[in-house]
């Protein structure tokens, strides 16, 4: 059968059984239906009467069918997540499984955040292209061209940026305030990104191709004065995580944009609401990217270590973010999950959304 005889066919089966979960959980008083002690019995546990519990038992058999014929059959990621959060919760209720906050945290770095990121891929490589294009573009321009370096900047400030102020914007306070001013400054550019998005991809754009051409400016005025290394040094520790960062909120944030533009089979509200539910996601995971970055820059960038050393943290940080993406995220979505809120909220990690 096609996908929609599919749904129709099962749907109400699955709210059935998402009502029967819930009312388990509730009777624990306790948010999500596996939190329990393992002394409990489920009929102890549940307001359930024996008809209902057979009712549970025999609809999740029926789910977990449906999840592993939705699997073989469909490629349709958001069903499988829902199909898989389902299961595992009327499994919990019934087989008395239980988690821990360290466990939720545990998942959601092992799955929701780096399954969200591998999600957006398509779109990553879109917001990569608008960074680094423009970047490459106009460094070159202004490495080669001495009237396009007098029209982005005055001589006065081209000289004082070169010879002293982007060094010592790196030393000039202690690294503890330093690190935590970068934090804030770089999560504010990356979620400027992101929340752009709403307005239909355009800010979002804006967002990611001008810090590209700030970047070329910085990278073709240092290459003109014969002084590339003393930039790539200074930027290279902390700039691959940190532009990295950025490029996954722009990704998240023309993602955004783009369910309103092209929402597929799905209302606008819905593409909308989606999206919206995994850039959650996202953004609690690139607050501990900011900070990881944030920390390189204030502890490691500045400091007076060889500059093969402090480019060689920097990027063994960065190979082991994209690894972790790469090999968790493909992980989480062979599992089916797509890094949404929704999936988020049902491993029982307590966020808002406000």
């Amino acid at each position: 059968m096609d996908l929609d005889q599919f749904l129709a066919t099962h749907r109400a089966g699955w709210t059935r059984l998402a009502e029967l979960t819930r009312r388990a959980g509730k009777a624990r008083g306790r948010r999500r239906p596996w939190r329990r002690t393992a002394s409990m019995s489920p009929k102890a546990s549940m307001p359930l009467d024996a008809v209902a519990i057979d009712e549970l038992v025999r609809l999740y058999q029926r789910a977990s069918a449906d999840l592993s014929y939705a699997r073989t059959y469909y490629r349709d990621p958001a069903l499988n997540a829902r199909l898989t959060m389902l299961v595992a919760d009327a499994q919990a209720v019934i087989h008395g499984a239980r988690t821990s906050d360290i466990r939720d945290l545990a998942h959601f770095f092992s799955a929701s955040f780096p399954g969200a990121v591998w999600h957006l891929r398509r779109f990553l490589v879109v917001a990569a292209a608008l960074t680094f294009v423009p970047a490459m573009a106009f460094g070159a321009w202004i490495s080669v061209s001495g009237r396009a370096r007098e029209a982005a900047a005055p001589e006065e400030y081209r000289a004082a940026y070169l010879a002293e102020d982007f060094e010592d914007y790196y030393s000039s306070k202690p690294a503890e305030q330093f690190s935590t001013e970068v934090f804030v400054n770089n999560a504010q550019v990356g979620f400027m990104a992101f929340g752009a998005g709403i307005a239909v991809c355009v800010p979002t754009v804006f967002v990611l191709v001008n810090n590209g051409l700030n970047l070329g400016f910085a990278a073709g005025l240092f290459t003109a004065a014969g002084k590339a290394p003393k930039f790539w040094g200074l930027i290279l520790p902390h700039g691959l995580l940190e532009l990295t960062a950025v490029v996954i909120a722009g990704a998240a944030g023309l993602a955004l944009g783009w369910s309103i533009i092209a929402p597929g089979d799905r209302r606008r509200s819905e593409a909308l609401a989606e999206e919206g539910r995994r850039s959650v996601v996202l953004v609690l995971g690139l607050i501990a990217v900011f900070l990881v970055a944030g920390l390189i820059e204030g502890f490691v960038t500045g400091q007076p270590w060889p500059t093969a050393l402090r480019v060689g943290i920097g990027a063994t940080v960065w190979v082991a973010f994209c690894a972790y993406i790469v090999i968790q995220g493909g992980a989480a979505a062979r599992a089916g999950f797509t890094g949404t809120l929704d999936e988020l909220d049902d491993l029982g990690l307590q966020v808002s959304s406000r």
